[in-house]
């Protein structure tokens, strides 16, 4: 029998989720290894932001389980749902930085939230937070003082104060420079390997991301369409995946929505 650590942290087993009659995710079966950098990537609206929501507690599945530490997200109290935050980290996308407060004050602002640390401890943890991400002398600029890249790596450091375990990333690297990019990339996977936590990372920069995950999920259409590790998906023969990692127009992915003909559109009666 498996011990509670050779368990996956967290557990997604036939998932479905829709608000109303429009499906988003259907039938996802999914897991995070402890200590490990998972990638889930695909198209825009594919339900990758839906999955990150289910996994926080944000949104309840409207079938299956979501296990989280081994608990079951759908049988706890608001009180331990809480509690069980308090465990994960969440980088949100473009940063979501509190803009009138300093550096310092958004990363201490978890700490001070959810501990009750004397200032003097905080102080310290703030500031060896911003040291792992190369930011500890920027801890007085507000984010408005601070470049894309930079602003990133503060709420990097936010995400990581409480030494979560699990850290949830929503397309880090949206927006960034190669140099930016490249820096994120590595931060993320070093202190995921530092805290010994685990990571799932929402994205659609793939070749940056093959570098640091441990295993990638392909969403599509509110499915799991492939999955493998950075190896095997680089070998892939998928049509899916070939076409997500060389950004191919024509493939299983339609570049257009599902429309009738143009000619009906523009002339109002069927293409002859």
């Amino acid at each position: 029998m498996a011990s509670g650590t050779d368990k996956p942290l967290v557990s997604l087993k036939d998932v479905r989720f829709a608000y109303g009659e429009r499906e988003i995710l259907s039938g996802v079966d999914l897991e995070v290894p402890r200590g490990k950098v998972i990638g889930i990537m695909g198209g825009s609206g594919s339900g990758k932001t839906t999955l990150l929501r289910l996994i926080g507690g944000q949104l309840q599945a409207s079938s299956g389980t979501v296990d989280v530490a081994g608990q079951d997200l759908s049988r706890l109290t608001t009180a331990e749902m809480y509690a069980l935050r308090r465990r994960m980290g969440m980088l949100f996308q473009f940063g979501a930085l509190f803009t009138d407060m300093s550096v310092f004050d958004n990363v201490a602002f978890p700490l001070r939230e959810h501990t009750r640390l004397p200032p003097e401890l905080v102080h310290d943890l703030v500031l060896m937070k911003l040291n792992a991400v190369g930011l500890r002398g920027a801890a007085k600029l507000k984010p408005s003082e601070l470049s894309g890249g930079m602003a990133r790596r503060v709420a990097l450091a936010r995400a990581v104060a409480l030494d979560p375990m699990l850290i949830m990333y929503d397309e880090p690297f949206a927006g960034l420079d190669p140099i930016s990019l490249g820096v994120i990339g590595q931060l993320i996977r070093r202190l995921n390997d530092a805290l010994g936590a685990s990571t799932i990372m929402v994205t659609h920069d793939v070749m940056e991301s093959l570098l640091i995950v441990d295993y990638v999920y392909f969403v599509s259409e509110g499915r799991i369409v492939a999955q493998g590790t950075p190896d095997q998906i680089r070998a892939s023969k998928d049509p899916f995946v070939h076409q997500f990692i060389n950004a191919e127009a024509d493939g299983p992915v339609p570049f257009h929505y599902p429309a009738p003909p143009i000619g009906e559109s523009l002339l109002g009666q069927e293409r002859t």
